[in-house]
């Protein structure tokens, strides 16, 4: 199952605000490049018909059903990589960068 960390939901809370799309849910989709790497795209978007509808972190996660095989397992995190730059990241164990976490 595809989850938000408690930072990534607050900053999707966040980006939600500011961009007026209050009540909206996160769009996701994801695709295996060559290489063996993912792309991630995401967004506000309505709930379509067809849509995986999944709940974190009191966010409401919505994508069409052929990226749940990719983003399954998947844990989107809000972090700090360098001095003043925070960005979402994905730690996807299907991508050939994945590295677990240290503990």
């Amino acid at each position: 199952m595809f989850r938000l960390t408690e930072a990534a939901a607050d900053q999707v809370r966040k980006a939600a605000a500011q961009s007026g799309a209050e009540g909206m849910a996160l769009r996701l989709a994801a695709r295996r490049l060559p290489d063996g790497t993912f792309e991630y795209k995401m967004g506000f978007d309505e709930k379509k018909e067809d849509d995986i509808d999944i709940q974190s972190e009191g966010v409401t996660i919505v994508m069409l059903p052929e990226y749940v095989p990719l983003l399954d397992e998947t844990v989107m995190d809000f972090v700090q990589l360098d001095e003043g730059d925070r960005q979402f990241v994905f730690q996807n164990p299907k991508d050939a960068n994945y590295r677990p976490p240290s503990a």
